[in-house]
């Protein structure tokens, strides 16, 4: 506690900012105390833990016997695709806990504080990408149990995790603009199964997207979700993958130019 507090009250400089290195140390702090904040909050733990295991069974064991005639030859495939979906549905709980943290006025305590004022923003992004590894890391295992095989080597293994993260990142800015603006978690809640739920879905996540009819193969064609899928299979299987990890960093590169700026306005504006 001590040294959190030091941490948090380190001094402005005569501007009133606050000096960077403090800045950071704070920011890794606060990243710290979401973390900490796992236990005890224990049902974190189900939307970090066990709802990845659950999508992992159920893809493979209810849809894999029909999908490609076995559960081990659907997970094959289907595995980095559910991984890249829970990603993506993982960064509005971002979302949702910074709008928690408005309505009950976290940070109005934290404004009284000498700290960055971007200090408790990127420590929930940085705490939250060290959940999406820890989920990400625990489906591979589950999935490395099940049958499935990193042919593409370790190599592979670490692009294709640091790409995902990498997009996860980017995706994070949107999801921050999106708890910034709605009114209430459950609007944080919705929207993201509004908007994430067709996008994932009309990708090649979980299907081939030749098997789409012609005007929706045009548009799996240019889904960002199509292009990380298609990029984290390649590196963790083996294969040509230069087109699809270009395009996931192009869309990563565009989401975060588009949504970063407007996501610290309106954090501004609120902080």
């Amino acid at each position: 506690m001590t040294a959190t507090a030091t941490t948090l009250t380190a001094p402005v400089t005569a501007s009133g900012r606050v000096p960077p290195l403090a800045g950071l140390r704070q920011t890794f702090t606060m990243a710290w105390r979401s973390l900490v904040a796992v236990k005890h909050n224990p049902l974190e733990l189900v939307d970090y833990s066990i709802t990845p295991i659950m999508f992992v069974f159920l893809f493979t064991y209810v849809l894999g016997g029909q999908m490609a005639g076995s559960p081990e030859a659907y997970l094959k495939y289907a595995l980095p695709g559910i991984i890249v979906q829970n990603t993506l549905f993982m960064t509005m709980y971002t979302a949702m806990a910074l709008n928690t943290d408005l309505t009950k006025g976290v940070f109005d305590r934290l404004r009284s504080l000498p700290i960055a004022r971007s200090a408790p923003l990127i420590g929930r992004i940085t705490a939250d990408l060290a959940k999406h590894l820890w989920a990400l890391l625990l489906m591979i295992g589950l999935g490395l149990a099940l049958g499935f095989r990193i042919t593409g080597g370790f190599g592979g293994f670490l692009l294709g995790t640091l790409l995902v993260v990498v997009f996860a990142a980017a995706v994070s800015w949107g999801a921050v603009l999106i708890g910034m603006l709605a009114g209430d978690a459950e609007k944080v809640q919705a929207f993201a199964f509004t908007l994430i739920f067709p996008i994932t879905f009309t990708s090649s996540a979980f299907v081939v997207v030749d098997t789409m009819p012609g005007w929706l193969q045009a548009w799996s064609d240019v889904n960002p979700v199509t292009h990380l899928a298609d990029a984290f299979r390649g590196l963790l299987l083996g294969g040509a993958v230069a087109e699809p990890v270009l395009w996931s960093l192009v869309w990563a590169a565009g989401i975060a130019l588009v949504f970063y700026p407007l996501a610290m306005r309106a954090y501004r504006a609120k902080v």
